[in-house]
């Protein structure tokens, strides 16, 4: 390992305790290696604004900062346990190439800025693909709910209820994602900050150029406060995950209505044959595995969530218990676009079963419209809705799920689905 940023002529580093403190931070530091680099980048440039280097300095560092990252891009560099982590390994190159330039890149910052503004930018870019996974969620259900209905039984407590429709399904997912898309732009606006520049949590002794750093990094506002900036390492990372875990708490419903559908005992729905796979033992089997795992993967937000709220137990300023959150954002974040990512093509080609669906409306599922035609005719619901449940066998009579659909005049219900007004929220997103 090269000699850590930290090393003291005085002190002998004890190998054993090296590596429990270096952990997983060289590999996972990988994840976030680029931004670090094009942190390390605008730091430089607010270092000549202020003098601390020259401009042919700065030109060199940029220069080799640049040809890092293509190095480690095309797999020439490789970010591995010859460092402690990816900032040692930066300064490392930089030294190596640059001499005594290399070593003043770190002057006003602190590894703990330093992580602080790659884990920030690396998280921007998360929310970015969420918001793009969401939307593309929410276009596809809005598409094949404007196409035509098909009766599907509506449940409560698992148990069949009222007639409902696939419009009336996929709307609802719609109108979710639609939310789920809203929540990552809200999110993305309140964790547009920079850190850079706050270093150990207290500021430094130089005029460092935040507004530049802030501005060359494409964020939206400087984070003011260097006792803050700490405070917020964790809690921004809980809310990424927060919008992701909303989103997955849709997907998780949606995969088990769809678990539920593709049993033989619904059979509603036929699942396209790349999300199915077979089983080990058993050669008749098609099991619908990528359900079954959309529907687990917010365990895996979930978990990484509580990780990181149980390490901020913590008084203010840096704590290195905050290490430990690099490994819980990255497998959490990671699984999570992983899952929605395939939702959008799965939505699309997934096929319903029209007979099975029809089959499954009982004319029981009739009575509430009943009721409902009697209290709109003068007889009070109350009234109305005994005398419906007495005669709920014959409810069906004369009724078909296409009659109970129209019917369902109420701000989207069946007939009136609102379609229109969720395409017009889609869009007030856009950019």
């Amino acid at each position: 390992m090269t000699q850590p940023l930290w090393q003291k002529s005085s002190i002998k580093i004890d190998a054993k305790i090296m590596r429990f403190l270096a952990g997983d931070d060289v590999l996972l530091d990988r994840e976030f290696f680029l931004h670090d680099i094009a942190a390390s980048k605008a730091h430089v440039e607010g270092l000549e604004h202020i003098g601390v280097v020259s401009a042919d300095e700065a030109a060199a560092l940029k220069r080799e900062l640049d040809a890092l990252a293509d190095d480690f891009a095309g797999g020439a560099f490789v970010l591995d346990q010859r460092y402690e982590d990816g900032h040692s390994a930066i300064e490392a190159r930089l030294t190596e190439r640059l001499g005594d330039a290399g070593r003043r890149v770190h002057t006003g910052r602190s590894r703990n800025d330093q992580i602080l503004v790659a884990t920030r930018l690396w998280l921007k870019d998360k929310l970015i693909a969420l918001e793009a996974h969401c939307r593309a969620i929410a276009e596809v259900c809005l598409d094949r709910a404007a196409q035509p209905a098909l009766p599907l039984p509506g449940y409560t407590h698992l148990q069949r209820a009222v007639v409902s429709s696939t419009g009336m399904w996929f709307a609802g997912f719609a109108e979710g994602f639609i939310d789920n898309v809203l929540r990552a732009r809200q999110t993305l606006a309140l964790i547009d900050a920079n850190p850079l520049g706050t270093a150990a949590g207290y500021g430094v002794n130089l005029a460092l150029d935040r507004a530049h750093t802030t501005q060359a990094l494409g964020f939206a506002r400087m984070q003011l406060s260097p006792i803050y900036a700490q405070l917020s390492r964790g809690k921004f990372e809980m809310a990424v995950l927060e919008a992701i875990g909303g989103a997955l708490l849709d997907l998780r419903r949606l995969a088990w209505d769809l678990s539920l559908f593709t049993t033989a005992e619904f059979g509603f729905v036929a699942l396209p044959a790349e999300y199915t796979t077979g089983s080990s033992i058993m050669p008749n089997k098609r099991n619908p595995d990528v359900i079954e795992l959309l529907r687990a993967s917010y365990a895996s937000v979930a978990a990484a969530r509580t990780e990181i709220e149980q390490l901020l137990s913590l008084p203010s300023g840096y704590q290195r218990d905050l290490q430990f959150s690099k490994g819980s954002i990255f497998h959490g974040v990671r699984h999570g676009l992983m899952a929605l990512e395939l939702v959008p093509d799965l939505l699309a080609r997934l096929a319903w079963n029209e007979g099975a669906m029809r089959a499954a409306i009982e004319p029981a599922m009739y009575a509430t419209d009943v009721a409902i035609e009697q209290a709109a005719a003068g007889v009070p619901f109350r009234d109305a809705y005994r005398a419906a449940a007495e005669a709920a066998a014959s409810a069906g009579q004369g009724r078909t799920p296409e009659d109970s659909l129209a019917a369902r005049v109420s701000p989207g219900a069946g007939h009136d689905l609102r379609l229109d007004e969720l395409h017009a929220r889609l869009r007030a997103l856009d950019d």
